[in-house]
């Protein structure tokens, strides 16, 4: 546990700029790991994520359930865990920065994104 409830500038920078990140996750503790490529996105010094397939993404399911896991950005392990964003106004922050970072190459994946029933899978990810 690294004791903060945020990342460094260096871990934010690189999210910031990746386009794509893995998320490791696990059914259970002791359960094999699975990886899914997501979007990641970075809102005042916070980290977040979203699942496109809304509450029936798998990886979404599995972090819910046992919510310690990784992104994987770059050459990169970064351990984290998982909280529910559920404040309006943060959820609102997220879907502004999705358009803002994946809005212009990404329209159809974005707008999914923004759907209703996306949006209370809004996930805020701290280091461990």
């Amino acid at each position: 546990m690294n004791g903060s409830d945020s990342f460094d500038d260096e871990t934010l920078q690189l999210l910031d700029g990746i386009e794509e990140v893995h998320i490791e996750t696990r059914r259970e503790q002791d359960a094999p790991e699975h990886r899914t490529i997501i979007w990641v996105m970075v809102v005042d010094g916070e980290v977040f994520v979203r699942s496109v397939r809304g509450p029936e993404g798998r990886w979404y399911r599995e972090i819910s359930a046992n919510p310690e896991g990784a992104l994987h950005a770059g050459n990169h392990r970064i351990p984290v865990r998982a909280a529910h964003a559920t404040d309006g106004s943060t959820v609102e922050a997220v879907s502004e920065a999705i358009r803002g970072k994946y809005g212009r190459t990404s329209p159809g994946s974005t707008q999914a994104m923004l759907s209703p029933e996306t949006l209370p899978t809004t996930l805020k990810l701290l280091p461990v």
